[in-house]
């Protein structure tokens, strides 16, 4: 249990008196009281080195007047009230850096709350750099410097001290007045727009179903023919359903060196089995070898038409590719510079080079980035603009006209 003096209601950040909810009940009138907020921060402790799935361990939430850290690990703690409130349209949920945190509750409930605002987009649109952490973001925006000695806690432990709830807290009470300061920023700038576009990718299912079929594409591994190309998709595949069925990390099932090593090999028999550097002989042995062994043979067994097609290789860009991207890259910089906002939010290297190379498929090309930077580079491409000083600066320019014209 966490230490019961916490639930008398103890001061914290920002004025709110924090409470440690260890009890349904508690949590049901939390719930009740938070749901008449405007909006509210929420952030989560958890663990993942022992398990496929995020363990939780803490949830922390904030609205104006109270704070609160919520045990999911308490005895009979039933957190459908909180489930509740993140499903309820009319409060909006303040994350930051929320992807992971959202996952949690999409694994828990099947759902992803809504609305959402996520204060690292949020800053990547106002230009506050690429993936701003929370502590600079507080020092920027707060004037708060955060103790960051807790920051790699047992989270699962119990109980937990003072100096480590304090720490936990602190990641939602600061976290309103760095929403109310960048909300400021984006309506000021006319750019709350810009940062709906980006959330859409963070509030949709899509984003966080596991899809095990393409498990094979975390791989390094790359086949020789399609035959090896079936087996390491299937291995790839049984690992990742059976990482998930025991609540185990992927290596702990099989390391991606063993998988590679058996789609290499094609081993047959035990004997085959143990032979190889990442298997055991444990595992050789045991339920999982003769699993290896059967997608081995049925692999062996598909005809030709049954082997997945290869992986197309990219075509080579054409020459003077990278020096176009280069010089997109530029561009990049003077007009994120100009306007305030984070580069790697428009374009990445990858889509720099593509763009450069005459693939416009890019999220550069669309919505609001077109505006900003893509009708800009399609101009450079076209030879109408150029990169040049102007009062000693970097600038874009209009490209000279030719002689005569």
């Amino acid at each position: 249990m966490i230490q019961r003096e916490w639930k008398n209601g103890i001061k914290a950040g920002q004025g709110a008196v924090m409470k440690v909810i260890t009890d349904t009940d508690e949590l049901r009138d939390l719930c009740s009281r938070l749901a008449r907020e405007e909006y509210i921060t929420v952030d989560t402790e958890f663990m993942r080195e022992h398990t496929f799935w995020p363990k939780l361990c803490l949830i922390q939430v904030a609205g104006e007047e109270e704070a609160a850290i919520i045990d999911p690990l308490a005895r009979d703690m039933d957190l459908s009230p909180f489930f509740d409130l993140l499903a309820d349209e009319k409060v909006l949920k303040v994350f930051h850096a929320g992807r992971q945190d959202i996952e949690i509750f999409h694994h828990l409930t099947g759902q992803v709350p809504r609305p959402v605002f996520d204060t690292q987009i949020a800053a990547m649109v106002c230009g506050f750099g690429d993936q701003v952490g929370y502590e600079a973001l507080v020092r920027k925006l707060v004037g708060v410097e955060i103790d960051k000695g807790s920051r790699f806690t047992d989270w699962s432990r119990r109980p937990l001290s003072e100096r480590q709830l304090q720490y936990a807290l602190a990641d939602v009470t600061h976290l309103r007045k760095v929403y109310e300061r960048l909300r400021e920023e984006l309506e000021r700038t006319g750019r709350m727009e810009w940062l709906a576009e980006e959330l859409q990718t963070l509030t949709s299912p899509q984003t966080y179903e596991q899809n095990v079929e393409q498990a094979w594409r975390r791989l390094k591994f790359r086949p020789r023919n399609r035959r090896q190309l079936a087996l390491l998709k299937r291995l790839a595949e049984w690992r990742e359903r059976e990482a998930q069925r025991r609540d185990m990390p992927r290596r702990r099932v099989m390391k991606d060196e063993a998988i590679a090593e058996i789609a290499s090999e094609m081993p047959e028999t035990e004997r085959d089995l143990k032979r190889l550097r990442g298997i055991s002989e444990g595992h050789a042995k045991g339920a999982t070898g003769r699993a290896i062994l059967r997608l081995v043979r049925e692999v062996k067994n598909l005809a030709e038409h049954e082997l997945p097609a290869p992986e197309r290789r990219p075509r080579p860009h054409p020459e003077g590719t990278q020096a176009r991207a280069d010089i997109l890259k530029l561009a990049l910089k003077i007009v994120t510079e100009q306007k305030g906002i984070a580069p790697k939010i428009i374009a990445s290297a990858a889509d720099l080079e593509r763009l450069a190379a005459g693939d416009t498929d890019v999220p550069a090309m669309r919505g609001w980035r077109r505006e900003v930077f893509g009708e800009l580079a399609e101009a450079l491409l076209r030879g109408e603009k150029v990169i040049g000083l102007k009062d000693g600066r970097p600038a874009i320019l209009d490209a000279p006209k030719p002689e005569g014209a």
